[in-house]
């Protein structure tokens, strides 16, 4: 067995996610994970698929010829890989109100500080006491286990008061 990352953008409509599993299924490949989501008009998504060595090809050149559908789609072959013991994950979530820069100045702490995006979703929503929009993130990391979080906690929060938004961990 190998393993498919299929990644693809869509005017967004009825059906697409129908189209993408039924392909899948007619190469006797399994949907293992995904995200998918709506945003700015398009349906896009990053999913893995298991499929027999033998089909991958196959199912692969399935995949890449929806884009006779309106669907773009890059699909690579990928190796699963292990979870490492040597990594702590830790979870932060930050709101505050919206400006350019906040996930540029975050990741730049987080990079110098060697933890590692996994996940992150983030949206604007309004504001429960006023009109302005809010930036909501939340984000999943890894850390080495030799380090001390705390240095990485102490780093964001300086940032977090220059940017005007609260962070915390779990």
């Amino acid at each position: 067995m190998t393993a498919l990352v299929v990644t693809f953008m869509a005017d967004d409509k009825p059906g697409l996610v129908s189209l993408l599993s039924k392909t899948v299924s007619a190469h006797q490949g399994n949907w293992l994970d995904s995200s998918l989501s709506r945003l700015g008009g398009k349906f896009t998504g990053i999913l893995v698929v298991q499929v027999a060595e033998e089909q991958a090809d196959a199912l692969a050149q399935a995949l890449t010829a929806l884009k006779g559908e309106g669907i773009n789609l890059i699909c690579e072959q990928s190796q699963t890989q292990e979870l490492s013991t040597d990594h702590t994950e830790i979870v932060l979530d930050l709101v505050g109100h919206d400006k350019p820069g906040i996930v540029r100045d975050i990741s730049s702490v987080l990079a110098q500080h060697n933890a590692n995006v996994i996940k992150l979703s983030s949206e604007l929503v309004p504001g429960s006491m006023s009109s302005e929009l809010l930036f909501k993130a939340q984000g999943r990391v890894t850390v080495p286990a030799s380090m001390d979080v705390n240095q990485l906690q102490d780093a964001l929060e300086a940032i977090a008061s220059d940017l005007l938004v609260d962070i915390s961990f779990t």
